[in-house]
């Protein structure tokens, strides 16, 4: 296993997504993000554990964040959930799992990548900013 080979996959992949001005492994606060980088997209490591049995291989699970940053142009009447929600499509259809397979293996370094859990968004009730966050899984064998 080697484990910067599978997060840069993971970035690789999210990276080709059209639609970002700033795509980076660095995650910034959004106040630190300038209208002009936004549509942003960060990746970030979480978490990881493994679970052992005798006599077979342990099993990581890597457990990240997406977070997407989209800021609308001030107009009062659009909401800047407009700009996140086709952005978070498209990551949801970048992680998409092989049709035959079910399994996203990210060419074949996991054995299965996918988003689980809450996808944390705020639209830009109170201004401009728009936030969400995604929860990444991945387990290694």
């Amino acid at each position: 296993m080697n484990r910067e080979q599978i997060y840069s996959a993971l970035f690789s992949r999210i990276s080709e997504i059209d639609g970002f001005t700033t795509i980076s492994r660095r995650l910034k606060h959004w106040d630190d993000v300038a209208p002009s980088e936004q549509p942003a997209l960060f990746q970030t490591q979480k978490s990881e554990s493994v679970s052992t049995v005798p006599g077979m291989n342990p099993v990581w699970e890597f457990n990240l964040e997406l977070y997407i940053y989209a800021r609308s142009s001030g107009d009062p009447f659009n909401s800047p959930a407009i700009i996140l929600n086709p952005l978070v499509d498209a990551i949801v259809a970048a992680l998409a799992p092989n049709p035959i397979s079910n399994k996203q293996t990210l060419g074949g370094l996991v054995q299965h990548c996918w988003i689980e859990g809450a996808i944390e968004t705020d639209e830009g009730v109170l201004g401009d900013q728009a936030v969400a966050i995604i929860p990444i899984i991945m387990k290694v064998v």
